[in-house]
């Protein structure tokens, strides 16, 4: 192919600069820089301002935030660490997260495949980022002692690990023992249960706080009537059709779920099998997700506060890079049991 005839490659587009602001507006590098970053007062005339600000805008010029945030030793970045962001909880959490932080802070999110812990290794990469702060959802302890993140850090939905650093809790293990109650109440006398093959500690408190009071109260489970699958309806519906006919011989009324979307996978499955939900099975989760609410039936479900979490979370961590004293390290926020129509009195 002749030269000529060589199709163009289009040109990189230049990077724009603040000294090719400062040289369109007319003033200087500086100035431009206390425009960008909003520290105008007292310093800068409107009509000066204004040129650098209409300069920004016909060349489209963009801050290097991390640039000039790292040359001040720590960005505005904070990193979120979280487990299994598959389940739907975290999108609240999130946003609690992201409302508290404003708009002086970019969230980055660190997170794994499904049923993946975060390795400490990968979360110390990104410190290389310098952020502002770190926060960490629903971790144990061998990943925070292996971690030992320098600067400021918050912990959220981590019973037991304040050690570590402040932390935000969520109080699981009551809302466990009011559904251990209410399945109780309701005549069931042998249950089985649906976890997370995540490794946190959340699910393991979970777990354990609903098993020991239902067994105060006289409820069993069977030998095989504790599972795990990742936070998936799917996962969740096999694993229920594996093991609902054994369970099913065994007696079993009720089934408790690590969260809501383990447990509508349970529902979806019971209803392939013709499971009368709730005259021949009970079922319930952790979470109180909004489509608990409307599925039919509805979830019973324990509630977790987790727009909440994020809010509270984010305004600790924002005291702390702020060189502000925390008033209290740990703080808990309540759990609660909402019922609803998947759960009633067991079957005769």
């Amino acid at each position: 192919m002749d030269s000529a005839e060589q199709v163009q490659q289009p040109a990189r587009p230049r990077r724009i600069t603040a000294a090719m602001v400062a040289e369109r507006a007319g003033v200087s590098v500086a100035t431009v820089s206390l425009v960008a970053n909003g520290k105008t007062a007292g310093r800068v005339s409107g009509d000066n301002i204004t040129r650098v600000r209409e300069a920004i805008s016909e060349l489209g010029y963009v801050v290097d935030g991390i640039g000039s945030s790292l040359a001040r030793g720590v960005s505005s970045i904070v990193i979120l660490v979280a487990p299994d962001i598959s389940n739907p909880f975290f999108a609240k959490v999130i946003s609690g997260v992201r409302e508290s932080l404003g708009p002086d802070y970019q969230l980055l999110l660190s997170v794994t495949d499904s049923g993946q812990f975060p390795k400490a290794d990968d979360v110390r990469r990104l410190m290389s980022l310098r952020p502002a702060g770190l926060l960490v959802d629903a971790p144990n302890a061998d990943f925070l002692a292996d971690l030992s993140a320098a600067g400021p850090l918050v912990l959220l939905d981590a019973p037991g690990l304040a050690e570590f650093a402040p932390a935000v809790n969520l109080d699981v293990a009551h809302g466990a023992r009011q559904l251990a109650a209410h399945l109780a109440a309701q005549g069931h006398r042998t249950v089985a249960y649906v976890d997370s093959v995540t490794g946190t500690d959340t699910f393991a408190v979970r777990r354990g706080a609903f098993l020991t009071e239902a067994a105060a109260l006289g409820i069993t489970t069977p030998a095989d009537g504790i599972i795990a699958t990742t936070i998936d309806v799917g996962a969740a519906a096999a694993a229920f059709a594996t093991s609902w006919t054994q369970w099913r011989r065994e007696g079993v009324t009720a089934v408790v779920c690590g969260t809501d979307t383990h447990a509508y996978g349970v529902l979806q499955e019971a209803r392939v099998a013709g499971v009368d939900i709730p005259g021949e099975l009970a079922v319930a989760g952790f979470d109180d997700l909004p489509y608990s609410a409307t599925s039919n039936p509805g979830l019973t479900s324990v509630h977790l506060p987790a727009a909440p979490l994020g809010l509270e979370a984010g305004a600790q961590l924002r005291r702390l890079m702020q060189g502000e004293a925390l008033v209290q390290s740990e703080v808990t926020l309540e759990s609660s049991l909402v019922v609803r129509g998947s759960t009633s009195a067991a079957a005769d």
